[in-house]
């Protein structure tokens, strides 16, 4: 078995908390150690393993970060075990599963909320996958091991991009767009006349390259610049809202695929092992599932397209997974210099496949689909895809399940589905409206899409788990369809949005490009940076009625019974520049008038709250059949009515008062 032992220390969860009748849980903490075989068939995918140095067991060791909370009285645990995937070193699942409090603990903070998720009697396990979480901060990470050859560190070219919300002179080189940092790549040499610095006025905008003698690796020091390799300095200053790139070359090539393999054989040694190996759980699980949202859901997309899901063994670590927010993407592990967080254009995270069902590229002939290499083998765990509005807009969620060559549809293959919230944004804002994202400095042109997703991914979960355990279909996949014309090009919606006062489609909506890094892409190595750029992909969302409100999906209650336009898109703030562009991953809360006076005078075609509810009541009423109407239909459950009705009473006095 890969994982050969674990070092761990125990102590109450929550100090002692009791939750529900599972009651109290343990956390166990510590250190998982592997032994990789480079030369088993399974893990011959992972980009230079076999360039890492092995032992006397001619097997690659590394070690990870590894957290566990188990119910304290085994008996009482549901048999379930869920991986939850570390997002940049954070857990995801607790933050998305329970009700959050009013002060929400801190992004790496593991602390439940309203613990609907351990009442379940679920084992929740995070393991280290990302080699560049930052050291010394609580985060969840992995030390992966380094490529050599001829005994040396491996050279090459690495390439950042950023695009400042204010004016500075020097940025970390690390890209970056959500707000948080990573540990970069050092350039080799702060005098590299080979580096370049680059500026467009928008995504794959014309480049303007700046004189190398205008910048260097460098950061300000008290009166001084003094030389920095891990920071890039430019005295005449970063503009707002400018999109830069930085190509140069490092001398560090860890094997980022081995999280991977990590994430796998966790779940496999907690499933399999005896107890005498020190395994925790054994012989007290049931199923495994794996839990991931946004970085960490394109992780279990890519997880899955590796056919890692599968152990040295052969026997399937994983008998479901839930990869929430990844839109149509994977990630920048497993590929030579990868950098897992970045999230910019001309990131390979955008490269083909992106849809479970086969398909031919039509410009490159290849042939590949996200479970090929499952399927082949007869290793397929059940998937359920769930995605916001935003990722359609702005993470390629469409091409999830659209035919590249004819831009139609494609069909969901039975272990699949795929649901499309509409209405929503990456990760909804909290009321009051605000236009700032509170997990970095960007502000929005429009309030932010409030529309609180939380209790459909609930319902997801427990879905899935009938799915596996009782043989219980989830319903139906619900997203956009070509076929009955609630999918369309993105670009034919400017129309619809301009009828609304002082509102208007981002000009600038960053395309899906066809990257190309040169003859190495599909062995994980880029040739080329940046890349080269060719003609983007199909940008497909859902159609909008006459509200400006999405049809396709899985509409929540309080679009189904709307005071406001939610969409999955929102633009650039004028005060952080770039406001011909969208905000990444951002919708917008676009309140309707509230009477009809108000209508009249900003000449709003759509009907008003007054209008449309006589009373906070009435429209409160409408909002609790709608919800009841998805637990009919098991979207929803029937203990997250409540939460969802008292939510609609706070917006419908936000949005009226």
């Amino acid at each position: 078995m890969a994982l050969t032992r674990l070092e761990l220390e125990t102590r109450p969860f929550e100090n002692g908390r009791p939750f529900g009748s599972t009651g109290p849980y343990d956390r166990l903490e510590g250190t998982a150690h592997f032994a990789l075989d480079p030369n088993h068939p399974l893990n011959q995918v992972i980009v230079d393993l076999e360039l890492a140095p092995t032992g006397d067991d001619g097997r690659v060791h590394f070690a990870a970060d590894f957290v566990m909370l188990r119910p304290r009285e085994t008996a009482k645990a549901n048999g379930r075990l869920l991986v939850d995937i570390p997002n940049r070193g954070r857990p995801t699942a607790l933050r998305m599963l329970d009700i959050q409090p009013a002060d929400p603990s801190p992004l790496g903070e593991l602390r439940a909320g309203d613990g609907w998720l351990l009442q379940q009697g679920y084992t929740v396990v995070c393991c280290g996958w990302q080699h560049d979480v930052p050291a010394g901060q609580g985060l969840i990470g992995i030390q992966a091991p380094f490529a050599l050859e001829g005994g040396q560190p491996i050279k090459g070219k690495v390439m950042c991009e950023f695009q400042p919300n204010a004016p500075a002179s020097v940025q970390v080189l690390a890209s970056e767009m959500a707000g948080t940092a990573h540990t970069p790549y050092p350039t080799t040499d702060v005098d590299d006349p080979a580096a370049t610095l680059t500026q467009r006025d928008y995504a794959f905008g014309p480049p303007r390259v700046i004189e190398r003698d205008r910048w260097r690796f460098a950061r300000p020091e008290r009166d001084r610049v003094v030389p920095d390799p891990t920071r890039v300095y430019f005295e005449d200053g970063f503009e707002p809202g400018k999109r830069y790139e930085v190509v140069y070359t490092t001398s560090a090539s860890p094997v980022t695929g081995v999280g991977f393999a990590a994430t796998r054989d966790i779940a496999s040694f907690l499933r399999f092992a005896p107890a005498s190996q020190g395994n925790p759980c054994a012989g007290s699980l049931r199923s495994v599932y794996a839990f991931g949202a946004s970085q960490s859901g394109r992780f279990l997309r890519h997880l899955l397209y590796l056919g890692l899901c599968e152990d040295e063994e052969g026997r399937l670590a994983f008998d479901g997974l839930l990869p929430h927010i990844a839109g149509g993407r994977m990630t920048e592990a497993n590929w030579r210099f990868g950098q897992p967080s970045y999230l910019g254009p001309c990131s390979v995270i955008n490269l083909f496949p992106f849809s479970d069902v086969e398909q031919t590229e039509p410009t490159t002939g290849v042939t590949d689909g996200i479970r090929s290499r499952a399927a082949a083998r007869g290793k397929l765990p059940k998937v359920i895809y769930t995605n916001s509005s935003a990722e359609y807009w702005g993470s390629q969620a469409g091409l999830s399940h659209t035919d590249l060559k004819t831009s139609g549809d494609v069909a969901v293959p039975e272990q699949t589905r795929i649901y499309a919230f509409a209405g929503t944004q990456h990760v909804g804002a909290p009321l009051p409206l605000t236009d700032s994202q509170p997990y970095n400095a960007n502000r929005a042109a429009y309030p932010l899409n409030s529309i609180n997703y939380w209790p459909l991914v609930r319902a997801a979960l427990v879905n899935l788990d009938a799915w596996v355990c009782d043989g219980v279909e989830p319903p139906p996949s619900r997203h956009p369809r070509v076929d009955d014309r609630t999918a369309v090009d993105r670009s034919s919606l400017r129309k619809e949005f301009s009828r609304l006062p002082n509102v208007s489609l981002p000009q600038r909506l960053q395309p899906a490009a066809r990257l190309d890094y040169g003859a190495e892409t599909r062995q994980g190595r880029a040739v080329r940076l940046p890349p080269n750029m060719a003609e983007a992909y199909p940008a497909l969302v859902s159609n909008v009625d006459g509200d400006g409100n999405e049809v396709a999906g899985v509409r929540h209650p309080e679009v189904e019974v709307p005071l406001a336009t939610y969409t999955g898109w929102n633009a650039r703030h004028p005060q952080i520049g770039g406001a011909d562009q969208a905000l990444f991953l951002a919708g917008s809360t676009l309140p309707f008038p509230r009477t009809a006076t108000e209508r009249e005078a900003s000449h709003d075609p759509r009907p008003s709250i007054a209008e449309r509810y006589p009373t906070q009541d009435a429209y409160v009423t409408r909002v609790e059949a709608a919800a009841r109407k998805l637990v009919r239909d098991r979207y929803l459950l029937e203990e997250d009515v409540g939460p969802i009705v008292r939510d609609a009473a706070r917006r419908y006095i936000e949005l009226t008062g």
